[in-house]
């Protein structure tokens, strides 16, 4: 985030942290939604809050929510679900593309969701964990970049980094969830899943064609 102060009414949390609370995505909540009714006032927010994703709520006992990044809107995206329903304690998320499940579990909050709900990405595997974390910054190249290396196969275990290239301040997302179900989808099994400085995110494949993607969430700043 940058010097931008967080106005009232907006929580902060850190979302996909790893096993020591450290690390995870930050995520601002705008808990009443209403306060910033346009589409130009949620971007300047998002902008500057200058974080990867701000969820605006605009009906906290329906939980209909609407996910910026600093310069557009997502149809869906994985820690902003998983932090919001964390933290207003939801069991359901309306969005337009359909309606997202939550449920917790111990330390960590799982929501359900269609991997097609996802906008495109390119996931690219790489021979080794060593040249994943070798990378300085984004591979050159257009569109949103997944790359990863299995850390340990036989248990599932994932190495990855996620690079936006899309030109709005975010060079390095820290925890994806949405990144997380594709790859989850495309291997066809559950994994364990190392993202960025060392968040940590759940992927669970279930029969039906949906994907639960899961972590822990820590709140930084309490409205």
């Amino acid at each position: 985030m940058n010097d931008f102060e967080v106005p009232d009414g907006i929580d902060v949390l850190r979302v996909f942290c790893g096993p020591d609370g450290r690390h995870g995505n930050a995520l601002g909540v705008v808990r009443d939604g209403r306060r910033y009714p346009g589409n130009e006032s949620r971007q300047v927010l998002a902008r500057k809050l200058g974080f990867s994703e701000t969820v605006f709520v605009d009906d906290p006992e329906r939980g209909t929510v609407d996910i910026r990044t600093p310069g557009l809107r997502l149809p869906f995206a994985g820690h902003p679900l998983v932090g919001a329903a964390w933290l207003l304690d939801l069991e359901v998320l309306e969005l337009p593309v359909g309606d997202v499940t939550a449920r917790q579990d111990g330390e960590f909050t799982w929501i359900t969701a269609r991997p097609e709900w996802v906008p495109a990405r390119t996931l690219e595997r790489y021979a080794s964990v060593a040249e994943v974390e070798a990378l300085p910054g984004p591979p050159p190249g257009e569109g949103w970049l997944y790359v990863w290396a299995w850390e340990d196969e036989a248990a599932g275990r994932v190495r990855a980094r996620a690079f936006p290239r899309r030109d709005d301040g975010i060079e390095e997302d820290e925890a994806t969830g949405a990144a997380a179900m594709l790859l989850s989808a495309e291997l066809g099994r559950a994994l364990n899943i190392r993202q960025g400085r060392g968040s940590q995110i759940l992927t669970a494949p279930a029969p039906d064609g949906t994907m639960e993607v899961g972590g822990r969430v820590l709140l930084v700043v309490a409205s």
